[in-house]
Formats: C-alpha cells, structure tokens, sequence
C-alpha cells in the first residue's frame, strides 16, 4: 500500500511543531494557522467556535491532502480585532468548557439524594 504509517497521523516527529501562524498577505487583518497532526474533527469544531465571534469575518479550514495529517485554518478579523487573538481566546474558551466537575459532584448527581425520592415498586395504584 502507498498509505503512510499509522503512527505518522498523531505523533509530531522531533523539531516539527504542532500549530503554526503565518499572516495572509492575500487579505486584510487575515491569519492562517497550521496544525499538525489533526484532521476535519477538530477543524470543523474550530470553524464553528471561531464564527460564534461577532468579530470574526471568515473562517474555514481545509485539508490539503487526504494522506497529510494536517489542516489549515484561516481567520479573518474585523480591523480592529487581531486574527492572532481569536486563537487566544478559542483556547482560554474551551480550556473553561473542557473542565470536567469533581469526581463527588458527579457521583452525587447521580444518586438519589434520599430514600423518599426514590421511585417505589410496590405501591402502584390502578
């Protein structure tokens, strides 16, 4: 088969880094960010995230070759507002939702806080 090794699609080899950022030179107050090693899940994910901004232009992502493991992203900003701090603010953002809660909370959540609000068996009215 021509298709590369497996590992090659998540492990950075030595002296290769994980995002780059280049200004686009095309556009206006536009940046594009490279990442390594990751596909169209996180670039579909970061798309979104990044048009919930009402100062966020443009924003998409592609993929530039089925067999490279890494996407493009490119951001465009309003004047006021620099690309390079959307990337900021995207990682600050999920870095607050990503957070799981405690063990305890969770666990309690679950149970049933005492016996009266646990549904009974054997007492059915018909």
């Amino acid at each position: 088969m021509n298709a590369p090794p497996a590992f090659e699609s998540f492990l950075l080899f030595e002296g290769e880094k994980k995002i780059s950022i280049t200004k686009d030179t095309k556009v206006p107050n536009a940046c594009l960010f490279t990442l390594n090693k990751e596909d169209h899940t996180l670039g579909n994910i970061i798309r979104a995230q990044l048009l919930k901004d009402p100062q966020v232009l443009f924003a998409g992502y592609k993929v530039p070759h089925p067999l490279e493991h890494k996407i493009v992203i490119r951001v465009q900003t309003t004047p006021d507002y620099s690309p390079q701090v959307t990337h900021t603010h995207l990682t600050t953002a999920h870095r607050k939702r990503l957070r799981t809660p405690s063990l305890t909370s969770s666990a309690s959540s679950l149970c049933w806080r005492n016996a009266s609000e646990s549904p009974s068996r054997t007492s059915r009215k018909g």
